[in-house]
């Protein structure tokens, strides 16, 4: 059953492109007041002249998402229906590889600042008797994958997190929903590739026969994988989670996403370790 009365304000981050461009595009058509926010201020400046509601927030910057809070509050005046949490970035390369900072630079913009911005929004929330926080997360926030040990850290530490506050939650009228998509059309790929050579001495690891493997999928325009979807798919459980009366805890989408879902609870974790490791799955 879906509530149709609720129509904003919803803050939404990452809109620069991929899921959270195509979020608020989606949201604003049905009539949300949304706020778009993006990282960079040039994506910020072309938001708005596409006309939305638009701040720039940085989520690994606290002092920038102190300052976008306090807008988005201004500006609403403290009313407030949802917040979709998808900005972020995913960082690539073996454990072994990364230095600190690497993973310093994942957990700020993947887990810290979607920590401090929830605990910032909760109250205008609580305030008003209801709310929804909504999270994109990652088929790799249920399964781990080799050469993505920072970016599944980052979402298994964000899954944790926001079951976690779902459970705190109970009874206050707001409720906690976690996206989990598999391969979804963005610039992700892109964005991790130049994550990865930041970061990452490929000619003198162990691992430089994956690396290469790894650095042609991620350059490869287009899907990689039968599976992959357009970022539709994942507004369309947006939308349930911010619409139903009784919005789902978890939102698996995509068919590697629902597979490893089951399969993690039925094999032995040997022939898991087998299957996330095939080329065919880990790429």
């Amino acid at each position: 059953m879906k509530n149709e009365s609720l129509r904003g304000p919803v803050l939404v981050t990452g809109c620069s492109s991929g899921i959270g461009y195509a979020a608020a595009h989606a949201l604003r058509d049905r009539g949300y007041r949304l706020f778009a926010t993006a990282r960079k201020q040039a994506d910020v400046d072309r938001l708005i002249a596409e006309g939305f509601e638009s701040l720039r927030l940085d989520l690994a910057d606290e002092a920038s998402v102190n300052e976008a809070v306090g807008r988005f509050l201004d500006a609403t005046g403290g009313a407030m229906h949802g917040l979709f949490h998808n900005g972020g970035f995913g960082q690539t390369g073996a454990v072994e590889d990364l230095p600190r900072r690497a993973f310093e630079e994942q957990f700020a913009a993947n887990v810290f600042g979607a920590a401090q911005l929830t605990g910032l929004l909760l109250p205008a929330m609580r305030r008003n008797g209801h709310g929804r926080i909504v999270v994109n997360s990652s088929v790799l926030g249920l399964v781990a994958m080799p050469m993505r040990g920072a970016y599944n850290a980052s979402k298994f530490a964000l899954e944790g997190l926001f079951d976690t506050l779902r459970l705190e939650l109970r009874g206050s009228g707001v409720q906690v929903s976690i996206i989990e998509p598999g391969p979804i059309v963005s610039r992700f790929r892109e964005n991790s590739l130049a994550r990865f050579e930041a970061f990452v001495d490929e000619a003198s690891s162990p691992h430089a026969p994956t690396y290469r493997t790894m650095r042609e999928r991620l350059a490869k325009p287009g899907p990689t994988s039968r599976f992959t979807l357009g970022p539709e798919t994942v507004v369309a459980a947006l939308i349930d989670a911010l619409e139903s009366d009784r919005p789902k805890s978890h939102y698996h989408v995509t068919t590697p996403t629902k597979l490893f879902g089951a399969l993690r609870g039925l094999l032995p974790t040997r022939l898991m370790d087998w299957i996330l490791t095939r080329p065919v799955v880990s790429g």
